[in-house]
């Protein structure tokens, strides 16, 4: 039988590890605010992708007017393709679409389900976000995955699919990577240099991952 200590401190280690991670530019939000009112723990920093950060799960949030913006100017694309560098992504669409004749929207809904295959969640307000928000934080990992699960049918697509789970690691480059080193044993004993051959500036990010040790 397992006894535990209630005074150990591992309930307050959970504690820190269940909050929010903030986009310094989503300041000028209310989201934040409305976090905090619901009881959520939020860090602020700079992300470089997506606006807000849950375990591992990054959400792009969009107002109608950021949205629209951002199709003029296509931003929107890139910034899809970015969240899904994250094992879990979704993009939430903030405001009221009753009356809303925008073709160029309704193009991007269509767009995002069948080639971007990014989820959409459509939230009336601030408010209305920041609980979408609490219940992502809330939801068990276990049994939560935004990603879509594929299949590897051969052998070979099992090692492809192991390093495309690597942030800013693609198909493209984990066939390279495949292709040079033969094993995936080869490739995590590799030395950084010749990781950098393939995997340029995100070499550091891929040797941090594989010798971070897990707590």
């Amino acid at each position: 039988m397992n006894f535990y200590n209630i005074f150990e401190k591992k309930d307050s280690k959970k504690e820190i590890e269940e909050k929010i991670i903030i986009d310094f530019r989503e300041n000028n939000s209310l989201v934040p605010s409305e976090l905090i009112t619901l009881g959520i723990k939020i860090e602020t920093r700079e992300l470089k992708i997506g606006d807000y950060q849950i375990k591992n799960i990054i959400v792009e949030r969009k107002t109608i007017l950021d949205l629209i913006s951002s199709l003029i100017d296509k931003r929107i694309f890139k910034q899809l393709e970015e969240i899904k560098k994250y094992p879990n992504y979704l993009l939430i669409i903030e405001g009221n679409f009753e009356n809303l004749e925008n073709n160029r929207i309704k193009g991007f809904l269509i767009s995002c389900a069948l080639k971007y295959k990014v989820p959409i969640i459509f939230s009336k307000n601030e408010r209305d976000t920041a609980n979408y928000l609490r219940l992502l934080l809330n939801k068990k990992e276990k049994v939560f995955s935004l990603k879509e699960y594929r299949r590897a049918s051969t052998p070979n697509q099992e090692l492809e699919y192991v390093l495309e789970s690597f942030p800013k690691i693609g198909p493209v480059t984990s066939k390279k990577l495949l292709n040079k080193f033969k094993s995936l044993k080869n490739i995590f004993n590799s030395s950084e240099k010749g990781l950098e051959e393939i995997l340029g500036k995100n070499v550091n990010l891929f040797l941090e991952l594989i010798n971070r040790d897990y707590n």
